[in-house]
């Protein structure tokens, strides 16, 4: 298998910080578990298969982060939006786009995202957003 490319509908959402309680338990927030579930019900629906590069596999990443334009943004805009030259600086960060998903895929895709061995997260502008993601083995004759 060279390498399997997932989308994970919606606009893209980053990783949110731990919280604690008043008692001092530390719980993730319910919009990040939500958005992991998202992630882990998209991959195996469409790839279907649990680790497909084996146990010890180093990994790779790659993230395109497809962000819906603003209703607001103009026609030129738009168009420089679409094709490319202007890009989102904007939150979410691309670190925690990049955590959220390879944190919902331990143990689906690869055992653990310590396994990553080289990622990518960019971010764009499109018409319909969501999150586009390819995974393969990191192999240098790859």
């Amino acid at each position: 298998m060279s390498s399997i490319t997932f989308t994970i509908p919606g606009e893209p959402r980053a990783k949110g910080r731990p919280r604690m309680t008043e008692s001092g338990h530390v719980y993730t927030p319910k919009n990040t578990t939500t958005y992991e579930n998202l992630v882990k019900i998209t991959y195996m629906n469409e790839v279907r298969k649990v680790m497909p590069f084996g146990q010890d596999a180093q990994i790779r990443i790659d993230i395109l982060a497809q962000m819906a334009i603003p209703k607001s943004a103009s026609k030129k805009a738009k168009a420089l939006m679409l094709a490319g030259i202007e890009k989102p600086a904007k939150k979410p960060d691309f670190d925690n786009v990049g955590k959220v998903i390879c944190d919902a895929l331990n143990g689906l895709a690869y055992r653990d995202d310590s396994a990553i061995t080289t990622a990518t997260v960019r971010k764009r502008w499109a018409s319909v957003p969501c999150v586009v993601v390819t995974i393969c083995e990191d192999r240098e004759d790859a």
